[in-house]
């Protein structure tokens, strides 16, 4: 099994999909990756030798931000975002969609589980 960037990739995979397990990492980016080491990308990762491996992490270390520095550069552009106070950054501390979404219905991933309430009762009239 191939660990690179702390993550355990899956034998069974292609190389391109196996290397899409690392946060930071696509497919577009996996396969500039794979072409740069000169790694075939029909290749299983089961079946990258020692040497590939080394290539592949030597490449993703010196070029890419991938798992823990893509995660803190990520939460670190939403907190500016809401500390300048624009719309994007709005909807983020209410916890709403910030890509123009509608929010009547659907939208339940970012507003959490249904909070019901009450309907109002009607007023009886006296005679």
């Amino acid at each position: 099994m191939a660990r690179i960037a702390g993550v355990d990739l899956p034998k069974n995979k292609r190389a391109e999909i196996g290397l899409t397990y690392i946060y930071g990492i696509g497919r577009t980016t996996a396969k500039s990756i794979l072409k740069k080491a000169g790694v075939d990308v029909g290749k299983h990762v089961g079946e990258l030798n020692d040497e590939e491996v080394a290539a592949i992490r030597a490449i993703i270390q010196a070029d890419y931000k991938v798992e823990g520095a893509m995660r803190s550069e990520v939460q670190m552009n939403i907190k500016r975002l809401m500390d300048i106070g624009c719309y994007r950054g709005l909807r983020h501390r209410k916890g709403l969609p910030a890509r123009g979404q509608r929010t009547r219905t659907n939208a339940r991933t970012r507003k959490g589980k249904r909070k019901t309430v009450a309907g109002k009762k009607k007023a009886i009239e006296k005679k």
